[in-house]
């Protein structure tokens, strides 16, 4: 018999703890925000920190695997039933089936006609199965990205986690967000826009010989506006024409943790005990700058 799911919408991520580092959530994090185990096809897939208010996420959070399959070919884009009414359905929902307007979370027309395009925080790339990708491609996902960003050095970043997974021999846990503007800037007069992309993982168990990959921990913020300062990161990479302004800053997790503190104004812990290796064998690598 097919064990049932209940609930998306949690007062806390035991449900779905799997996806963080030693079944702990980020702490420190302040705000309205709903806590959502992303559940497709009967099965939690990822989990998400999602603000109603912002109609955006935080971040998402879930376990990355290597697999062939595909990108699905027709992207079926669905909804949060729940956060319309939380008696509604428990899974996510295509879109097509919605027929009214809700004030709580994107919808399709949002970015029809902006400059935007729908940044995943959990790419399709990073899940196993079919049914993992296909679950990806939720509003409550995605977050307004510059396309320069979404299909420069960010994709970059994306690819090098998949290689970096292939040195991980245990569980490698991803959080990606974004950061929002202050004053808060949206799209269509609703939807919160990062100024920044982040992500940062936590790889406990690897390969002695990972070269110059980075363990346990690592992190990376980019780009996701041409006009924001440089104080963050630099908007000249001198890569080519198309990424230039939306670089990616590579970077420890303690650095970035001190972005966010700063930006979100609360201390923040990403991974329980800072994703310390759980082996003397496993001595963290040297950190570049």
């Amino acid at each position: 018999m097919t064990k049932k799911v209940f609930g998306r919408i949690v007062p806390e991520f035991s449900q779905c703890n799997d996806f963080f580092y030693n079944g702990i959530p980020p702490r420190g994090i302040k705000g309205d925000y709903k806590l959502i185990c992303q559940q497709y096809k009967n099965k939690y897939r990822f989990a998400t920190l999602y603000s109603p208010i912002s109609c955006a996420p935080l971040y998402s959070a879930y376990k990355v695997s290597r697999s062939d399959a595909p990108r699905p070919k027709d992207e079926e884009w669905m909804y949060e039933p729940q956060l319309i009414d939380e008696r509604r359905s428990a899974e996510m929902q295509p879109i097509e089936n919605i027929k009214v307007e809700y004030n709580n979370q994107a919808s399709l027309s949002d970015y029809q006609g902006s400059i935007y395009t729908k940044g995943h925080l959990a790419p399709s790339q990073h899940l196993e199965t079919k049914e993992d990708k296909e679950s990806t491609f939720t509003l409550t996902n995605v977050v307004p990205q510059r396309e320069g960003s979404n299909n420069g050095q960010w994709a970059t970043w994306e690819k090098e986690i998949l290689n970096i997974k292939n040195r991980c021999t245990g569980d490698m846990y991803v959080i990606t967000g974004g950061i929002p503007f202050i004053p808060p800037k949206k799209m269509n007069d609703k939807v919160s826009v990062p100024e920044y992309m982040w992500s940062a993982y936590c790889c406990k168990d690897f390969q002695n010989n990972a070269g110059n990959l980075h363990f346990p921990t690592y992190a990376a913020v980019g780009r996701n506006d041409p006009n924001s300062p440089e104080d963050i990161v630099k908007k000249d990479c001198s890569l080519s024409n198309n990424e230039v302004h939306y670089c990616v800053a590579k970077m420890s997790l303690k650095n970035l943790e001190e972005i966010l503190q700063k930006r979100l104004n609360t201390k923040i812990t990403l991974f329980d005990g800072d994703c310390q290796a759980s082996s003397v064998l496993n001595k963290p690598t040297k950190l570049n700058s």
